[in-house]
């Protein structure tokens, strides 16, 4: 009788760009709990049965690291999502360890006041750091996942923060997801890059609550040949999201998202504004409500209103987690261009997505079934190979 033989995984890097924010502390510190069986993964769709066995990346298997421009250590700003509700008490001291080997794995980020470097030295050094994390930890690969602070969109031909770590992610052969709405690998200047990349990427702008009730409440009203005559909306939000909404210009990037999914899933854009508002006592809670005017039978007019309120990191991080299994998993696939199929988890997915929540989620088990049937396992001989591309972005 022969002894079976287990096979160990290889790592996987996840490089998360703001890795020091309330999301990318809340992703390290929730992974570590879930793999050492402290808490349950809910909230991550790839824990569900219909991912079963589709060879995606396992939780212990994750290894993270980042670029942020600044300084306060994982560990502590673990204490301090405690401390605020977001985290479980006591999480922080229990993972301190996972927290501590993340936070080693942070470089600084930029371009920062009086940088002197072009726009292509940034993106060098930035892809000479992830290249530096894959090959010191003997990674099979690494996804890159923007989760800082929404950037302004751009005005002129500048490339902004998120599109030079966006192109070094490329530089770096890596996967990429833009969980923002910044502009990350939709700036013009990177077309070219992108199109030659031969790597998977997904984006934009992850959908953790108001839109994710609008994509599905859109839908029902079109379904149900109700006429919607208006749609407003107001968020209360603190935290670092909370004061980078607080530039119109910034503001004005996600609101795009949220208003384009009214418009796709109704066929027309109904009145109505949606406004963020600034409220720092509530740190990372965030309430949403939405007044909806509509006109029944006969012109009959009535009105729905919703209230959401929820933790913005908590609702974000097990869809991090997911996006990072199936970008890497899909890498080793070998699928390349944009994962149309993962616009379940955005408000302004690249590729031809739906709008509507329920055709976006068929189209995730549809991907899930590729993968079912793609590529060798991890850890098999073979997995894992892939070009690095070399093409230079100015």
């Amino acid at each position: 009788m022969s002894a079976s033989v287990s096979v160990t995984p290889p790592s996987v890097g996840v490089w998360l760009i703001g890795a020091r924010g309330s999301v990318a502390t809340t992703v390290v510190a929730g992974c570590a709990a879930v793999t050492a069986g402290l808490h349950t993964p809910t909230g991550m769709v790839t824990e569900t049965p219909v991912f079963a066995d589709t060879r995606l990346p396992p939780l212990s298997s994750l290894v993270f690291g980042g670029h942020d421009t600044v300084d306060c250590p994982l560990p502590k700003r673990a204490e301090a999502l405690a401390a605020g509700g977001v985290l479980p008490q006591g999480l922080p001291v229990a993972v301190g360890a996972e927290l501590a080997a993340a936070d080693r794995e942070i470089r600084p980020g930029g371009p920062l006041p009086g940088d002197t470097r072009t726009p292509d030295e940034l993106i060098s050094s930035h892809a000479a750091d992830i290249q530096d994390f894959v090959r010191r930890r003997g990674l099979a690969r690494a996804v890159v996942v923007n989760v800082a602070s929404t950037e302004p969109a751009p005005t002129g031909a500048a490339l902004p923060p998120s599109s030079l770590y966006a192109a070094a992610a490329l530089r770096a052969g890596c996967p990429y997801v833009n969980f923002t709405p910044s502009t990350g690998l939709q700036h013009p200047a990177l077309a070219s890059l992108v199109a030659s990349c031969g790597l998977p990427y997904a984006g934009r702008d992850g959908k953790t609550g108001q839109t994710l009730l609008r994509s599905v409440l859109g839908p029902m009203f079109a379904q149900r040949a109700l006429t919607v005559r208006a749609w407003s909306g107001t968020n209360l939000l603190g935290g670092g999201d909370g004061a980078a909404l607080a530039d119109p210009a910034a503001a004005a990037a996600k609101n795009a998202g949220k208003e384009r999914v009214l418009t796709d899933s109704l066929g027309a854009t109904p009145e109505g504004e949606t406004h963020i508002d600034d409220v720092p006592a509530l740190g990372d809670w965030k309430t949403a409500w939405d007044h909806i005017a509509f006109e029944g039978f006969l012109g009959t007019r009535m009105v729905l209103q919703t209230t959401w309120q929820g933790c913005d990191s908590a609702l974000a991080a097990p869809l991090v987690l997911d996006l990072a299994r199936l970008l890497a998993r899909a890498h080793e696939a070998g699928l390349t261009g944009p994962l149309a199929e993962l616009g379940f988890y955005f408000k302004d997915p690249v590729g031809e997505s739906p709008a509507a929540l329920g055709e976006q989620y068929a189209e995730l088990t549809g991907l899930a079934e590729r993968l079912r049937a793609a590529g060798p396992p991890l850890g098999e001989p073979g997995a894992g190979q892939h070009p690095t591309p070399h093409e230079e972005t100015r």
